[in-house]
């Protein structure tokens, strides 16, 4: 019994990755269009310190041409994929790479840009939580099953 309980478990955080993956590649996706839109006004900042197109304009939004949302796009594929595969190891790692990464750009945010971006901010949550169930999913797959 206890065994299909934890089984059960398991799948419910599976699907929650999964979903939170879809999630995730929908605000890349709000990203993306953001990062083609509109120019950016940086005297707009005088107002609000919030302004997506900014920090999705800035130099720090591209790795060698790729914006850097394309590159959540591709990893919460990624990370959707693993965990619906049942790869539970390889989907705490890159959660865990994905979760070092939106905290680099979330200190560039604060620190470098002093501006920030809702679509990150929203990608960060998604990356924390995808993060915690794949923690707590590669535990649970670790606990000893005792047979009852």
């Amino acid at each position: 019994m206890h065994y299909n309980r934890a089984r059960g478990g398991m799948q419910k955080m599976r699907y929650a990755i999964a979903v939170l993956a879809v999630i995730g590649i929908v605000v890349s996706f709000l990203a993306v269009a953001v990062h083609y839109g509109p120019a950016a006004n940086p005297t707009d900042l005088l107002d609000s310190r919030w302004n997506s197109a900014y920090v999705n304009q800035s130099a720090y939004s591209e790795i060698y041409g790729v914006p850097v949302a394309v590159l959540g796009i591709i990893g919460y594929a990624l990370v959707g994929w693993l965990a619906w595969q049942r790869r539970i190891v390889l989907t705490v790692y890159a959660a865990g790479i994905g979760l070092a990464y939106a905290l680099y750009l979330t200190d560039v945010e604060a620190h470098t840009l002093q501006a920030w971006c809702a679509y990150c901010v929203a990608s960060l949550i998604v990356m924390i939580l995808i993060a915690c169930l794949s923690f707590g999913a590669f535990i649970n797959s670790r606990a000893p099953n005792t047979g009852e």
